[in-house]
């Protein structure tokens, strides 16, 4: 009677078993069929790939059997293209929670160039060790991603140095390039403008050096920042037909001349950052024409002359108008308050002279930063109360020794009283003195 319970026992063991594995089978059967198989040749390279910048350590194999379906690796993204699963985009580097991180010396293994429909590639703060460079793999494998690749990232890799790699101006599909705080030296690729496809072309904070190379053909451009380099020279001509232009920033390096009459032609461009480089001549008629100008920033130039030139009400789109340190000269022009959406104007550290309108307050509503300091601006200022409540410590007027302000008939003032400026009947008193 024992013997016939255990065996029954048994049976009925044995016939749960059969059914577990049943279910896991039918689930995995079900969820395969659903994304479609991979490749082998694809699954394997994109293991290699992988190991290649997180480390030999990392068993993708085992703990990933279905990389694009059931089993999801992080920084992996997969579709399908005639029934199988094939990696459009990698991402490796701590910017975002679904990458990968790298491994302290990573290695671009040939198996990356393997993934025939990878379409992004984005390696953010990946060669932080000294002394390693993008160009340690051949250019002729760089070209099998040509075909495909729309997005290459390179950010944040304070061990990358050497020049930007020649293989970058055959990626000709490419849509959006950033090649973002390195330490990347030497002179860019003559024939970027090979890139007709660019949309977004971002170099900035890298050590480059030389000219900036011609951009004709970047028609489709939309977004040009070389900030934070050392490039010298002129602005290249080129830039005015960059027709699709929204913002444009080359701020931060050696770069001189006259500011390009072209630049009128940028008519959708909404930031114009030329600060901290060497640029003189004056401010540019043309700049008027620029009527969907947001931001305008130049400060620290050489470019001297005098704000009357500019027909200010064309350009009735700007909230930040900066020209610090310029070496502007004359008064400050009344058709500046036709500046309507203004919120920063800038005008510290010129020979400006003149006064400061009481309008201001009024016929700028948007206002709320204001500097003058360090000019010759002169007189009485005559805003009220409630402007110098708003305006608080971004009104900046010191450094001007001959202007005052009436503080007797508003109570309280002295809580916001201009800073650095003697009220006018101390002023009066010290002069006679």
């Amino acid at each position: 009677m024992k013997k016939l319970r255990f065996a029954k026992k048994q049976h009925l063991y044995f016939l749960l078993c059969v059914w577990c594995l049943m279910v896991d089978w039918s689930r995995a059967g079900t969820e395969e069929s659903e994304g479609g198989p991979m490749e082998k040749t694809e699954k394997a390279a994109l293991y290699s790939t992988i190991q290649g910048f997180v480390g030999d350590s990392w068993n993708g194999s085992y703990l990933f059997p279905d990389p694009c379906g059931w089993t999801p690796i992080q920084g992996v993204t997969c579709d399908i293209y005639e029934d199988l699963w094939y990696v459009t985009a990698l991402s490796f580097g701590s910017m975002r929670d679904n990458s990968l991180a790298c491994t302290e010396i990573p290695v671009i293994r040939p198996q990356l160039f393997e993934l025939k429909h990878l379409k992004s590639l984005s390696l953010f703060n990946c060669f932080t060790s000294p002394k390693q460079y993008l160009a340690s793999v051949s250019n002729n494998k760089w070209l099998d991603l040509s075909k495909n690749l729309e997005t290459l990232e390179i950010r944040s890799n304070p061990g990358l140095i050497g020049e930007l790699p020649s293989f970058i101006t055959n990626l000709t599909n490419l849509q959006s390039l950033v090649v973002l705080e390195n330490r990347l030296t030497g002179s860019l690729p003559k024939n970027l403008a090979k890139l007709t496809r660019l949309r977004r072309l971002v170099l900035s904070e890298n050590r480059f050096t030389g000219r900036i190379p011609e951009v004709y053909g970047l028609t489709g451009l939309l977004i040009l920042d070389l900030s934070r380099n050392f490039f010298s020279g002129p602005l290249p001509l080129s830039v005015g037909g960059l027709s699709s232009l929204l913002k444009l920033d080359v701020s931060n390096n050696y770069l001189e001349g006259k500011l390009p009459l072209e630049l009128q032609s940028l008519k959708n461009l909404t930031l114009l950052d030329l600060r901290n480089n060497r640029f003189s001549g004056g401010l540019t008629k043309e700049i008027q024409e620029m009527s969907s100008l947001v931001e305008l920033v130049l400060s620290n130039n050489h470019l001297e002359g005098d704000l009357t030139g500019i027909e200010w009400r064309n350009l009735k789109n700007l909230v930040v108008l900066d020209l610090t340190n310029t070496g502007l000269k004359g008064e400050i022009p009344w058709s500046i308050l036709e500046l309507k959406k203004l919120r920063f104007l800038g005008l510290s550290n010129n020979s400006l002279g003149g006064k400061l309108f009481p309008q201001m307050e009024t016929d700028m509503p948007s206002l709320n930063a204001l500097y003058v300091n360090g000019n010759n601006i002169s007189g009485e200022l005559e805003f009220s109360k409630k402007f110098y409540e708003r305006m608080g410590r971004r009104l900046g007027v010191w450094g001007n020794p001959n202007l005052c302000y009436h503080g007797d008939e508003i109570k309280n003032l002295l809580d916001h009283a201009p800073f650095g400026v003697y009220q006018c009947k101390r002023l009066k008193a010290m002069t006679l003195a």
